[in-house]
């Protein structure tokens, strides 16, 4: 591990003053950029640690919305009475993706930032242009079993590793930031840049910019919302799978409907063709199952991870099919 100085942060304008090095980091709990350090895929010269900001804060906005701090751990997150009233699909994706140590540990703010768990960028003698741009992509012709189906390219097929994230997106959340310049807002959708042929350009946020929250908006649809995932082990394990969904229906037909997809692309993925197809459809398997098919439609996959396609679409029927039948309890 390479040699780096470490401050302690108490302000959010001391704390933008430092992140302005080109080689710092920002440090909240430390459980993906720690681990990175040690193999020598991040070598940050400074880590600014954020933990003692006063950004811990979870409370609602008006009109029925949350504005969660960005140094609110996940245990702080998943707990919070609002959270699991409002939009339970994310108390359930925080409490799916792991263990009650880490959750006391990891931030919400460093969620949304940690990198992809692919075994080629995690190794540093194996090529990866994440990693090292240029230098290719082990992956697209090695072990590729857990990886994307969706918005890939040649470059890069890596996933992104949240769950958070997955239902976060299916609920329009808002990122915001502050900078040397001023604050700033990012909507979760425009958070996470496409993949293209610069996969080490992972987000839209400017350069030395700290996360201070994420904005809820109001969703009554989300009151009725389920996370559900799938993992090779029953233990705390990433995601070959996942679907975030929140459903309202009347009379039998869909009247609103949120669906986002984790582990299948390098950022969260809004379904938003699903959506389109079900909004006014008869609330039935059948119509589950073709808004399922009308997203996955523009999957490629690759040699060894074409059973996606078809694990995603049971998903989204199974979760579908409970939320319906939840509320005609």
């Amino acid at each position: 591990m390479r040699e780096f100085g470490y401050q302690r942060v108490f302000d959010v304008p001391g704390a933008v003053a430092l992140g302005a090095d080109p080689e710092a980091r920002y440090l909240g709990g430390g459980t993906n950029l720690v681990d990175l350090m040690k193999s020598g895929v991040e070598r940050p010269g400074l880590l600014i640690d954020v933990r003692e900001l006063p950004l811990d804060r979870i409370v609602p906005t008006e009109g029925g919305g949350l504005r969660i701090g960005a140094t609110a751990t996940n245990s702080d997150l998943a707990a919070h009475p609002e959270v699991r009233r409002r939009y339970p699909a994310l108390a359930q994706a925080v409490l799916a993706g792991a263990s009650g140590q880490l959750r006391n540990m990891a931030t919400v703010g460093g969620n949304l930032l940690q990198r992809t768990r692919c075994a080629y960028f995690t190794e540093p003698a194996q090529p990866c242009n994440k990693r090292t741009p240029g230098s290719g992509c082990a992956a697209v012709n090695g072990e590729h079993r857990n990886h994307a189906i969706l918005g890939a390219s040649e470059h890069c097929v890596a996933v992104h590793p949240s769950d958070m994230g997955v239902a976060l997106t299916a609920f329009d959340a808002v990122v915001t930031y502050e900078t040397a310049d001023g604050p700033g807002e990012l909507p979760l959708a425009e958070f996470y840049l496409p993949v293209g042929d610069t996969p080490h350009l992972e987000t839209a946020l400017p350069s030395g910019a700290l996360i201070t929250g994420i904005t809820l908006p109001p969703a009554p649809v989300a009151a009725n919302s389920r996370y559900r995932k799938v993992r090779e082990r029953a233990s705390y394990a990433f995601a070959i799978g996942s679907v975030a969904a929140a459903l309202d229906t009347r009379d039998g037909v869909v009247r609103e409907v949120r669906l986002a997809f984790g582990a299948v692309a390098s950022r969260p993925w809004r379904a938003r063709a699903a959506e389109r197809a079900l909004t006014g459809a008869p609330a039935t398997a059948e119509s589950f199952a073709a808004a399922a098919d009308a997203e996955l439609a523009a999957a490629k996959a690759l040699p060894h991870n074409g059973y996606k396609v078809t694990l995603l679409r049971n998903l989204v029927v199974a979760v579908l099919t409970e939320l319906t039948e939840e509320a005609a309890r």
